[in-house]
Parts: structure tokens; sequence; C-alpha cells
């Protein structure tokens, strides 16, 4: 009987030894957990353009796949390279990460760098694009890319278009447009795509192509009118707005982009895991949903591709402003 006792004690100490055990190493992991640090998804422009908005809409998703926070820090400045800066300077342990624009591939065209944009960065995936919306002022008289050509060619001094920044793609498509339909505009360069918009709906400029995310609230109040979308197709959401193919020029597209890129040093074992948690992020249904209402057509690569990719814009539109003699200084 007091054996029997005794062994009771001992497979009671034992097992209250072991609860003791698993409740210090549950502890201990939710202390580390704890202790990590969030990632940070580094955004070269203001809030309210299509970059901040799209970041924005991933990040919940993203923080519950990774169970880690994440959060978005807005870095503007000199072309996107503040940002761009900051994050080729940071440790390459996959907690900072940058959300380029198609900026990334043009910057090199437009000035010398501080940074090698295809040696110092490593894909994590290509997210985004999305085509870019011609929209005008509603002080503009005309409705449709074709009068307001026309215009543009009646009063070659009276018109401007706003973008974000020399060599941005908003800088870029528009002139190509102009070269195609024979127009002049003075071009006028803001730092995000938010205050570009803001210059429409003040009057201050007549034109820009920017994103329908950016674009959606003040069409929506009747501020901008949409003439043309850049893509190959019409988006869902403006489905009787033309594409510029469709408005006399089959030649024309242009597509805006978002790629998440690391520093370069950043291992396998840390970049490969972010792939896979945008990947996801980016293809949920209710994340996908949304971002296709803006515009936006889910990619959602490999790191390689977007590498890739970003060599490839680059040298289409390097070619573009050889060709065409288009300068870019300020």
């Amino acid at each position: 009987m007091l054996s029997h006792a005794k062994s009771n004690l001992a497979a009671a100490t034992f097992f209250k030894a072991v609860a003791g055990s698993l409740l210090a190493l549950s502890a201990l992991s939710f202390a580390q957990a704890a202790e990590q640090p969030p990632i940070r998804l580094v955004v070269p422009f203001p809030p309210g353009g299509s970059t901040d908005i799209a970041s924005r809409i991933i990040q919940p998703k993203l923080a519950e796949l990774l169970s880690r926070d994440v959060v978005i820090e807005n870095k503007p400045g000199a072309a996107t390279q503040i940002a761009s800066q900051y994050v080729q300077r940071s440790k390459p342990d996959g907690n900072t990460l940058l959300v380029s624009f198609d900026s990334h591939s043009l910057n090199p065209i437009v000035r010398p760098l501080p940074y090698d944009t295809f040696k110092d960065f490593r894909g994590i995936t290509f997210a985004l694009r999305f085509p870019l919306v011609v929209g005008v002022s509603k002080h503009v008289e005309a409705n449709s890319l074709k009068e307001f050509v026309a215009a543009a060619k009646a009063d070659p001094k009276k018109y401007s278009y706003a973008s974000t920044g020399l060599g941005s793609l908003n800088h870029l498509a528009p002139e190509e447009l102009k070269r195609m339909a024979g127009i002049e505009m003075l071009h006028v360069p803001f730092a995000g795509g938010g205050q570009a918009m803001q210059s429409l709906v003040g009057n201050i400029t007549h034109m820009a192509f920017l994103s329908y995310a950016a674009f959606k609230p003040q069409i929506e109040a009747g501020n901008i009118k949409p003439l043309a979308v850049t893509g190959a197709k019409r988006i869902a959401d403006l489905p009787d707005v033309p594409t510029v193919k469709e408005s006399g020029y089959p030649d024309f597209e242009a597509y805006s982009w978002i790629g998440i890129f690391a520093p370069a040093g950043t291992p396998d074992d840390i970049a490969n895991p972010l792939t896979d948690a945008f990947q996801k992020a980016l293809n949920d249904k209710e994340v996908k949903a949304k971002l296709a209402n803006l515009g936006f057509e889910v990619m959602a690569t490999d790191g390689p591709t977007v590498d890739r990719y970003a060599v490839e814009q680059y040298q289409r539109w390097s070619t573009f402003v050889k060709d065409t003699g288009l300068s870019l200084a300020k």
C-alpha cells in the first residue's frame, strides 16, 4: 500500500515537472515571438498613391500569414532614392523591405544613384501591375482622348500634365503619347500620386496618367474625368472608358508595377518564406478582390522573375529615351 502511494506521488511529481517545463517553453516561445521586430514595408511615396494603397490592402493578410506585425513606413523624396537607399543599407534580415514602384527600373535612366538598382537588391515578388488612367480635370472641356488631342493641337501652349517625378512611368507614358499624337504639354512633376492628383482637382494641371486606385475617389466625386486607360484591356470598374489603343493609338501600351525587394545579401532561408507569404497574401480571395476593384492585376511571382522584369523595363524605357532624345534634366 505504501509502495503504491509512493509510486503515485512519483508519477504526480514527474507529470508536474513535465507540465512546468512545457509552460516554461511556451512562455519562452511567446517571449521570443513578442521580441521579434515588425516587418517594415518601406513605401517611397506619401500616403494616397497607388503603392501606398496597395500596401495597406496587403498588409493585414501578410501579418496574419507571418504571425508578425507588419507596418507601412512612408519615406518619400528624391524620386524614391531615400526609401531605396534606406532599404539597401538595412540589415539583410528580412525585416525591412522595399515596396518598389516602376521608378525602380526607371531611376537609373534618369540620374546617377548612390546604389546599384540591379545588384544591391534581391527580388521577393513581382506583386502587381496595373494600367494607368488618363485623367483630366473636370475643368477640361474634352470628354474623350480624341477631343483632348484636338484641343491640344488647337492651343499647343495651353495644357500641362502632372507626374510623380522625372523619369517616372507617368512622365514617360505621356511623353510617348505626345509623340504619337503630335501634341505638346508642359510636364509638372510632383513628389507622389496624391499630390499629382490634387493638382488636377485644383485645376493647377490638366492631365495625369495615374492608377485607378489613386483616381477613383475623385472620379466618383466628379472632379476627374477618365478619358482612357493605358493597358491592353479596359478596367472592369470603368467599362465605358476605352483603352488608348482603342482611342486611335494601337501601338500604345504601358503598365505601372509594384515589386517587393530586400537588401541583396538576404539569404534564401529568409527570402523564400517571404516570397511564399506575399504570394499567399496576394492570392487571398478577399485581398485579390479588393485589388481588382482598384484596377490592380495580381502577378505574385517569385523573386528572380521580378529581378528580370526590372531589367526588361529598364531596357524598354532607356531605349525610348535614347531614341526620342527626351531630356530628363531638371
